[in-house]
C-alpha cells in the first residue's frame, strides 16, 4: 500500500514536472490545488495559507520537496518543510531538474532546498537527504526517481522517527 504524501514544490516553474512525479504511481501524493481554489486561499492572507497548507497535511507521513532551479529559501517551502518536521514527519527531497517542462526543456540545478535551514545545531541538510537523479537526460532522470523514490521515502520516515 503506497504512504500518502505531501509534495512540496515551486509551482509556477515546477508544476508540470511535479505532475510527472506524481503520475509514478507509486505514491499516494496531496491533491493538486487548483488555481481558483489557491487564489481564493491567498486572499486570506498568511494566515489562511499557513491553515491551507496544514489541513493538506492531515493524514500525510512524508513530504516530497520536489526541487527545482529556484525551489531552495522560498517562504512557503521553508513553512511546509518545518510544519512537516512538527508534525513527525519524514523530509525528503528529490531534484527534479533533469525533467522536462511543457515546452521539453529542462532546467539549472537549484540550491539544496534544506541547505539554508537548522534543526538545534545542526544543518537540516545533515540531517534529511534531497536525493539528485544521476542521469541528463529526462527519460533516464524519470526512471531513476521512480526507482529510487519510494526508498527515499520510507528512509525520510525512518530518520523522522530517530528524532
Amino acid at each position: 500500500m503506497p504512504r500518502h504524501i505531501f509534495f512540496s514544490f515551486h509551482y509556477a516553474p515546477d508544476n508540470w514536472r511535479v505532475s510527472q512525479v506524481r503520475n509514478i504511481g507509486i505514491v499516494d501524493g496531496s491533491k493538486a490545488a487548483h488555481d481558483n481554489e489557491w487564489q481564493e486561499v491567498v486572499r486570506g492572507g498568511d494566515p489562511a495559507i499557513e491553515r491551507w497548507i496544514s489541513s493538506q497535511m492531515d493524514g500525510r507521513s512524508c513530504t516530497v520537496v520536489l526541487a527545482g532551479a529556484s525551489t531552495a529559501a522560498r517562504k512557503w517551502i521553508d513553512f511546509e518543510i518545518i510544519e512537516s518536521w512538527k508534525r513527525g514527519m519524514g523530509v525528503v527531497g528529490m531534484c527534479i531538474h533533469g525533467l522536462k517542462d511543457r515546452n521539453g526543456l529542462q532546467s539549472l540545478k537549484g540550491a539544496n532546498p534544506f541547505a539554508h535551514m537548522s534543526f538545534g545545531q545542526r544543518r537540516f541538510a545533515d540531517i534529511v537527504r534531497c536525493y539528485d537523479p544521476p542521469h541528463y537526460s529526462s527519460t533516464d532522470a524519470y526512471a531513476w526517481i521512480a526507482e529510487h523514490l519510494s526508498n527515499a521515502i520510507e528512509e525520510a520516515v525512518r530518520i523522522r522517527a530517530s528524532f
